[in-house]
């Protein structure tokens, strides 16, 4: 075994053990043959595809979106297969974008029954593709993957799938720490696009290195590489993706086409009457440290910025909380607010301070065990343990009382008592 086949199965092997699997590998009987000519009538539509289309129009940035100016018809267009093999074949892609029926059925999704969120997609585009492609690039990977974004979360950076991935790029817990992602209670750098992207780069990346095919790596993104090892064993040791296709989970049969589909739909929507959004986001941002810890309601009222748009810019922060008292953390501000929130950092951590950050008691004071609190309000209860050589009168002078009570509190009616009694005392 040579050094790149045994990094490359420590690769696989890693993400083999962290990678959650989120379907059953199920058989089919017949091996398609040709490609550009399958189609699968036992294809099942990926259980979230519905759901993430749908549950993008109730973020907060695209209830304040607005129709293009572009002109836009809601008029179904008919395209024959020979036109959308042409045009398939025609994108600028390293990925190979065939065309069959299935590809075909989700392209009409896409451009028709989802026409709307088609071009709220669009318009969010502009703002996160230029990021995707800067990290894709400079990890020298194909330029179409960041459509995976398309499919995964629909361009919705807090969403969270019922299998908890979380984020653009759908990254589960295991696959987003095993990448350097911060998890945790107040912190979920899977929601950071710029963090979560650079993560999702370096697992394609590794996925590739193993594959070395890009329908098998984005296959193994959606269900894992122990169901594409499995599929590839049962086929006899195909590593191509439509050779193994029959062995998938079924959701994983319909990923390639939706990706294909993808693809087609953001690049020829304007020959299908799609104009993108107007999405009002911040295109300009700055970035500044935060070393204390800071509610994000405190920004947003200090500086006067609606909170939607900075949970928007800083999604990672889970419970709106920047724990900037345990390191350094970052906070995306629209750019001309950087400056300003410098200025007023006092104002800010100082603004309902009580109400929002200071709810976390640091200290504890416990009651002993041997302490408890007489009814009445009378005072609380101490039990001493008698020491070697003492009296009832020693006892008597160490808390101030008198002997009387003492004898009285503990049913004493002479005047001994043992090493190691227990006697009460009401303070």
């Amino acid at each position: 075994m040579n050094f790149k086949t045994f990094l490359a199965s420590c690769i696989l092997l890693i993400i083999s053990s962290t990678f959650a699997f989120s379907q059953l590998m199920k058989n089919a009987d017949v091996e398609p043959t040709d490609k550009t000519l399958m189609s699968d009538s036992t294809l099942t539509v990926p259980a979230e595809f519905d759901n993430t289309l749908d549950f993008m129009l109730q973020s907060w940035v695209i209830r304040r979106a607005s129709p293009s100016n572009c002109i836009s018809s809601n008029d179904v267009l008919s395209v024959s297969d020979s036109v959308y093999k042409l045009r398939l074949s025609k994108m600028p892609c390293l990925m190979e974008m065939p065309f069959n029926p299935t590809v075909r059925s989700f392209i009409d999704i896409y451009t028709v029954r989802k026409r709307r969120q088609v071009e709220y997609m669009l318009g969010l585009s502009n703002y996160y593709f230029p990021l995707f492609e800067q990290v894709l690039g400079a990890n020298n990977l194909p330029l179409e993957l960041k459509y995976l974004s398309i499919i995964e979360s629909a361009l919705n950076t807090t969403i969270v799938s019922r299998m908890g991935a979380a984020g653009l790029w759908q990254l589960m817990i295991g696959t987003g720490r095993m990448y350097g992602l911060e998890i945790n209670s107040l912190v979920d750098e899977r929601l950071s696009p710029v963090k979560a992207t650079n993560a999702a780069a370096h697992f394609l990346k590794d996925l590739f290195s193993i594959y070395g095919d890009w329908n098998l790596v984005i296959a193994s993104y959606n269900c894992g590489p122990g169901n594409i090892n499995k599929a590839i064993r049962r086929s006899g040791g195909k590593r191509d993706y439509w050779a193994i296709y029959p062995f998938l989970p079924k959701e994983t049969r319909a990923y390639v086409p939706v990706f294909i589909a993808a693809n087609y739909s953001m690049h020829y929507a304007s020959e299908h009457n799609l104009c993108a959004a107007i999405v009002n986001m911040p295109v300009l941002t700055d970035t500044v440290m935060v070393h204390k810890r800071i509610h994000l309601v405190q920004i947003a009222s200090v500086l006067n910025l609606p909170i939607e748009e900075i949970r928007l810019l800083n999604a990672q922060y889970r419970k709106d909380i920047i724990p900037g008292d345990i390191k350094p953390y970052e906070l995306c501000l629209p750019l001309n607010y950087a400056n300003t929130f410098i200025e007023k950092i006092d104002q800010i951590v100082a603004y309902k301070a009580d109400e929002l950050i200071n709810v976390r008691r640091s200290e504890i004071e416990i009651q002993q065990a041997s302490e408890s609190i007489v009814p009445g309000g009378l005072g609380k209860v101490i039990y001493y343990k008698v020491k070697r050589g003492q009296t009832l009168g020693n006892v008597a002078a160490k808390y101030g009382i008198s002997v009387k009570k003492l004898k009285l509190w503990n049913h004493i009616r002479g005047s001994n008592i043992r090493t190691g009694q227990r006697l009460k005392i009401i303070k």
